[in-house]
């Protein structure tokens, strides 16, 4: 498999986080580059919650310098889901078994088997850098005990299919499909990436939760808007929703 052009890669035997290292290294990069952390120590998800990984799981993350404003870049998150859909339907060969739960969760079986962490370095209009990290349980699954109820649980690529998949190869897989994603949105802007991302949707058309800093609020996953909120249809009438945990009853 050849590696994508203008794409650099760094794979690091151990490291803290991923993320943290894009950090320490993007003023010295020439190029986007893919951070690959064969052991990490101190992952982090959203919110601030850690990302347990297990030996033989992937943690890595694509630092690269952005020339949009602040709130097209936030929406590289779904570029970066599509990518990772991708590589593993190449990575399986399995069409059926995928699907994409807002606002960065990869579902396998229905189970949550990747997830994707996006921060950036700067402020305002000036954003320096930005970190894209993905997690993805490729042999084992973290500790489950302290899910929150009705939230997806954990799965791996090797317990739902009984593929075992190389971090390193998967790396190539990821970094190829993101290029091309990437490229996608450069040229054509969010459009194209919402409709293909809501036609892989995890219950779109269904009812579910959504759970903010303050509020809840349940009702029927309506569509992802051009801005990339989340658009429920309530009893109260409809809700545009920018950040959020998403849960299924």
């Amino acid at each position: 498999m050849d590696w994508p052009d203008g794409y650099d890669r760094r794979v690091l035997v151990e490291v803290d986080s991923t993320n943290a290292e894009a950090v320490r290294i993007a003023a010295e990069l020439s190029m986007p580059t893919w951070i690959l952390g064969l052991k990490q120590s101190s992952g982090r998800g959203r919110r601030g919650r850690s990302w347990e990984m297990p030996d033989g799981n992937f943690a890595a993350t694509l630092v690269m310098r952005p020339l949009e404003a602040p709130d097209q870049v936030a929406l590289r998150s779904f570029v970066a889901a599509l990518a990772l859909y991708d590589a593993l339907e190449a990575a399986t060969g399995r069409t059926d078994l995928l699907s994409l739960k807002w606002p960065n969760d990869l579902l396998l079986r229905g189970g949550k088997v990747a997830g994707i962490l996006l921060e950036s370095t700067g402020s305002g209009a000036g954003i320096g850098h930005i970190a894209i990290g993905i997690g993805v349980n490729l042999v084992a699954v973290p500790d489950g005990a302290l899910l929150e109820p009705h939230a997806a649980a954990p799965v791996s690529v090797f317990g739902e299919t009984s593929i075992k998949l190389n971090p390193d190869a998967f790396l190539t897989l990821l970094a190829q499909s993101y290029a091309r994603h990437e490229q996608s949105f450069v040229t054509y802007g969010f459009a194209p990436v919402r409709e293909l991302w809501l036609s892989r949707a995890a219950r779109l058309g269904e009812v579910i939760k959504a759970r903010t800093m303050r509020d809840e609020f349940t009702g029927t996953f309506s569509t992802v808007d051009p801005s990339g909120n989340l658009v429920l249809e309530t009893a109260q009438g409809r809700r545009v929703i920018p950040a959020a945990d998403v849960f299924f009853e």
